[in-house]
């Protein structure tokens, strides 16, 4: 095992030329330690992930006010707050409470979720490709939500459970394909390429075949919009994040166990197998939840977890401040299409579509560089 593993840094998998991909030097871990009286519970705190967090945090006080109070109509903060204390008047209510309110919650819970997702897939893949996007999940809930509009004509809420269904079904096709040869991270975003693939060519049959209404709504659907989210789309993600982000946060100690490497993490007592599957599916069901709130939204799950990390300089996952920068960088793209594209309404994952490919360029190429060093 590599002197980075024992270290603890992040382990990573490598390319044809012998380089880790996404590999990270290895730091030591410091901090303060906060324990409880007796100390059966006990909280590492480093200053740098706290002041990273603290200002994704005021970042996203910043945009919350910013999108409640500007737009086509503009408001003063005590009118929104008045609105949402429910004291508003009846113009301001509208505008706040059944516009923006549940597009930004929307967007807040979809960002964390597709983050977290990613972070989770990156650390247990040790690949900077690990993501929902590249493995091929997000195609898979895409597949099943297609199937629901092109063969069974459902509602909203049924192509929502199709796309929760099809991400589910994918990744267990996946953990199938690749349990037989051992769960060794490049095997499995390998394999994933190649579902993601199949799975785009199924789309793409199952949009030839549908009706010229299906085929806008399908691909209306596919570029991923926050538009005409209501309270009932902001309930779904919100209570699906309640639950699946504390199980995240509750497996971090093991995923960062398993980060290090099989033998190490067995050595400290983690079942690896039945972490990997808890953890899979947890980061599945979240990016699951949320495609099927939106749609496909790319790059949030790709690049926030690494942003993030490379922000509080951290060797394990970071998950939370993961969260936090993938519901600034959504909710932010949203608001910025929002306002500089107005009145054209541009779907927000057009703009994080663009953005995540010349993101993954630029890895690639620094990834490349790294290889031939």
């Amino acid at each position: 095992m590599s002197a980075a593993r024992k270290a603890g840094a992040p382990a990573t998998a490598t390319t044809g030329r012998g380089a880790p991909v996404g590999a990270t030097k290895p730091r030591v871990v410091s901090g303060r330690v906060v324990r409880t009286r007796g100390g059966r519970v006990s909280l590492r705190v480093q200053g740098r992930a706290l002041a990273v967090t603290s200002v994704l945090v005021v970042a996203l006080v910043v945009i919350t006010g910013v999108t409640l109070t500007t737009g086509d109509f503009e408001l003063s903060v005590g009118e929104v707050l008045r609105a949402l204390a429910g004291n508003g008047s009846g113009g301001a209510d509208f505008i706040v409470n059944t516009l923006r309110m549940p597009r930004l919650v929307t967007a807040l819970c979809v960002g964390a979720a597709l983050a977290v997702s990613g972070a989770v897939l990156q650390s247990l893949t040790r690949n900077a490709l690990g993501s929902p996007d590249i493995i091929g999940f997000t195609n898979g809930s895409a597949t099943g939500a297609l199937v629901v509009i092109v063969v069974f004509h459902g509602s909203m809420t049924q192509i929502a459970v199709g796309a929760l269904i099809g991400g589910l079904a994918t990744a267990v096709v996946v953990y199938l394909l690749v349990f037989g040869g051992g769960m060794q991270g490049f095997r499995l975003v390998v394999m994933g390429i190649g579902v993601s693939a199949l799975l785009l060519a199924v789309n793409s049959y199952l949009i030839t075949r549908a009706s010229w209404q299906e085929a806008l709504e399908a691909q209306a659907w596919l570029i991923g919009s926050l538009g005409n989210r209501g309270w009932d789309h902001a309930i779904a993600i919100g209570v699906a994040v309640a639950v699946l982000l504390p199980l995240a946060f509750g497996l971090a100690g093991r995923l960062s166990m398993v980060e290090m490497g099989d033998d190490t993490a067995t050595a400290l007592g983690v079942d690896v197998t039945r972490s990997r599957v808890a953890l899979l599916f947890v980061s599945v069901a979240l990016a699951a939840f949320g495609t099927a709130v939106t749609g496909p939204i790319w790059f949030i799950a790709l690049a926030a977890p690494q942003v993030a990390r490379k922000l509080i300089r951290s060797p394990g996952p970071g998950l939370v401040p993961a969260a936090l920068m993938g519901a600034v960088m959504l909710a932010g793209s949203d608001l910025a299409v929002q306002r500089v594209f107005s009145p054209a309404l541009l779907p927000v994952g057009t703009a994080t579509g663009t953005i995540g490919g010349l993101y993954l360029i630029w890895l690639l190429v620094t990834e490349s560089r790294k290889s031939r060093v």
